[in-house]
């Protein structure tokens, strides 16, 4: 074989290994960071952001002590009573903000003006927020597939990530103090649903000891289905402690984008 049709084999050679290699290289994907990664990287940046001086490892510790090892059906609200010890929620004065089949436009609007404080916002709400996990018997890991449905609550209320939120909601409204307020969905029949995590954890936990009153933002569509007059609302006064000042303020969805948008006082949007 010639010299020049040897460097050029040794040349194509070396070509197809570097394009292997390089699709290989490619074509891998990026490996996904486990549930406890992803939770201490939460962690470190809600605590970067407000809540410097809390332990993370100290704080996921005590989070997997309320459902690893445990049949993930059988895990009740208390067990993450030690957790909310370690990592209390707090809230600032006339900052909380309730909210019940409003999600969207509550987080679009707090997103830009801070103006108040969701149970998301806490230190465990963010770093738990959309999260799903649970453990099982005889094992000292966190699953996150294979879980219980924890939306199947007429089926199996004391699943991990349903009594997280039910205990988080309670410890929520107990840290309320000052003004407090709540948007609901007024392009609903019934905008202030019994069955809701708002009516069952968080107005019997407000104390009129601590929150002077409770503001609805009903919040409208074009064509508004409820208004202040509701039924259902009735039943919310009905329900809050008679101490507590109620409230309610019609306020088109329009109008809370407006005020996210232009920069208009916390106070002035309704």
């Amino acid at each position: 074989m010639k010299r020049g049709v040897c460097i050029a084999a040794v040349v194509l050679l070396l070509v197809l290994v570097v394009e292997n290699t390089l699709g290989a290289t490619l074509s891998r994907k990026p490996p996904q960071q486990t549930f406890k990664e992803t939770f201490i990287a939460r962690c470190h940046l809600a605590i970067k952001d407000q809540y410097k001086g809390s332990d993370c490892e100290t704080i996921w510790s005590t989070f997997e002590q309320a459902y690893v090892g445990r049949d993930p059906r059988k895990i009740p609200k208390d067990a993450y009573n030690p957790l909310f010890q370690v990592a209390p929620i707090t809230t600032p004065r006339d900052k909380t903000m309730f909210w019940s089949k409003t999600e969207r436009v509550v987080h679009a609007y707090n997103d830009k003006t801070k103006c108040f404080v969701t149970m998301e916002d806490t230190l465990l709400g963010s770093v738990l927020n959309n999260l799903s996990w649970c453990g099982k018997e005889g094992s000292s890991e966190t699953f996150t597939s294979g879980c219980p449905d924890w939306n199947a609550c007429k089926d199996n209320k004391y699943n991990p990530v349903r009594s997280f939120w039910t205990q988080g909601s309670a410890k929520f409204a107990e840290a309320a103090c000052g003004d407090a307020t709540v948007m609901l969905d007024g392009s609903i029949a019934t905008p202030f649903n019994t069955s809701s995590f708002f009516a069952m954890y968080e107005v019997p936990n407000l104390n009129s000891a601590k929150v002077r009153k409770l503001t609805v933002v009903l919040v409208t569509a074009t064509t508004p289905v409820s208004e202040c007059a509701n039924e259902s609302l009735d039943e919310l006064r009905r329900k809050l402690d008679s101490n507590i000042i109620y409230e309610c303020k019609e306020v088109s969805e329009t109008r809370i984008s407006e005020c996210a948008s232009n920069d208009v006082s916390c106070t002035n949007c309704w």
